[in-house]
């Protein structure tokens, strides 16, 4: 013999080295996984949804510093017929403007709450409100799907 030896496999005896991963545990670290990704999920879903009532009272306050605007060129806030797209566009329907100097928002429409519904707005002669009807879309409600009010911000 040389002095380097080889290991030689005697004929008919299997190695003893795994194969591979066996099905019960590539199952517990499905399990593990799926565990975690619900924990993680919950936790991220959320936040977005906090997230979504955050962007809506932002754009509440936008709006509201636009109406302002509005109002201090026009000496009124818009009616509610004419609606937040007296923002956007000239009215033509109820007491025209005379001195309209918009578009008073940078957007190409009137932008919709955090859940892509639209604002509710409605002028007293006095004042405005503007809603969002929160996650529901629907009056009422209680943690994400409660209404958010500007007179509340």
């Amino acid at each position: 013999m040389n002095a380097m030896s080889t290991t030689r496999r005697l004929p008919g005896r299997a190695s003893r080295r795994p194969g591979g991963f066996t099905f019960i545990e590539v199952l517990v670290v499905m399990i593990i996984l799926a565990l975690i990704a619900g924990i993680v999920g919950t936790q991220l879903l959320g936040q977005a949804e906090k997230a979504k009532k955050d962007a809506t009272r932002i754009q509440i306050r936008s709006l509201d510093a636009a109406l302002s605007l509005y109002r201090l060129h026009n000496g009124t806030y818009p009616t509610t017929e004419q609606g937040l797209e007296a923002l956007m566009r000239k009215p033509e329907v109820g007491i025209i403007p005379k001195d309209w100097q918009g578009p008073y928002l940078n957007a190409n429409r009137v932008p919709t709450d955090g859940w892509a519904n639209a604002f509710l707005y409605a002028f007293d002669g006095r004042d405005f409100t503007i809603v969002s009807m929160g996650a529901d879309g629907q009056e009422g409600g209680s943690e994400l799907d409660a209404d958010i009010s500007s007179k509340e911000l």
